[in-house]
C-alpha cells in the first residue's frame, strides 16, 4: 500500500484529534500537495512516546528541555533557571506530555500547511 495513499498509517501514535486536524489541513490540497504536506509535518512531528522521554530528561537532567524541544523558547528558560519550578512544573510536564505533544503536532500541521502552500503551486 503506497503511504500517500493512506498515510495516517506511517504515524503510529496517532490520536483522533491529531487525525482530524490533519484531515482538516489537507482537505483543499491536491494529490501533489498532499504529498509534500505529508513529507513535511512527518519530519517535524513528535510522537507522545518521545515528549514523554523528553519530559524524563527535562525533570532529572535539564529541566525545561521539554518546552525547547516544542519551540517555548521563554518557558524553556523559566524551567531551566527555577529548575523546573522546583520540579512541579516538570512532574505536570510529565503527567501531561500528551497534550504538550498533540499541541505541538497541531502547531508543527498549520506550519506544515503553510510551507506546503507556498512551495507547492498548481
Amino acid at each position: 500500500m503506497n503511504m500517500y495513499q493512506d498515510p495516517y498509517m506511517t504515524f503510529a501514535d496517532m490520536t483522533s484529534e491529531e487525525m482530524g486536524s490533519l484531515q482538516q489541513a489537507t482537505n483543499g490540497l491536491t494529490e501533489k500537495q498532499k504529498q509534500y504536506f505529508y513529507m513535511v509535518y512527518s519530519g517535524k512531528r513528535k510522537s507522545q512516546q518521545d515528549m514523554l522521554i523528553f519530559s524524563l530528561v527535562g525533570l532529572f537532567l535539564v529541566p525545561g528541555l521539554q518546552r525547547f524541544i516544542t519551540g517555548q523558547i521563554g518557558m524553556g528558560l523559566l524551567y531551566l533557571f527555577t529548575v523546573g519550578f522546583c520540579f512541579i512544573g516538570s512532574i505536570i510536564d510529565l503527567i501531561n506530555h500528551k497534550s504538550l505533544a498533540n499541541e505541538y503536532n497541531q502547531k508543527m500541521a498549520y506550519e506544515s500547511f503553510q510551507i506546503t502552500k507556498m512551495a507547492v503551486q498548481e
